[in-house]
């Protein structure tokens, strides 16, 4: 069975690494050109080549997460909602308690009540 679909689909294999390089082609170019068109007339930076471009977007998804439209995110909501409806009524009150007074500062480890300006 699974032979059969990957004889059926072998385009696939040829055509999503394809589809990836043209596709971080086009987003190099794009970020080249908004970079190379904005920041040097707005801030005197240096323009950027390709290459620098790739880079950027690389590191800017190292820093900032998956560009996958939070599917991590609604991964950990999903388990932060399921331990949520573990917890008992006490609980949940206790865990809001705590929640509102870091909120506060109060009561976070290491640290002093905040001054009201």
């Amino acid at each position: 069975m699974h032979n059969e679909w990957v004889r059926r689909n072998k385009w696939i294999f040829v055509a999503a690494p394809l589809a990836l390089v043209a596709f971080m082609a086009i987003c190099g170019e794009v970020v080249m050109h908004l970079w190379n068109w904005l920041l040097p007339m707005l801030f005197g930076w240096h323009q950027i080549t390709f290459w620098q471009a790739l880079g950027l977007l690389v590191l800017c998804r190292l820093l900032f997460g998956n560009l996958s439209h939070g599917s991590d995110r609604s991964r950990s909501r999903r388990r932060r909602d399921e331990q949520w409806e573990k917890m008992t009524p006490e609980e949940r009150e206790k865990f809001r308690q705590n929640w509102s007074a870091r909120c506060r500062g109060v009561g976070a480890p290491g640290t002093e009540p905040r001054e009201s300006a």
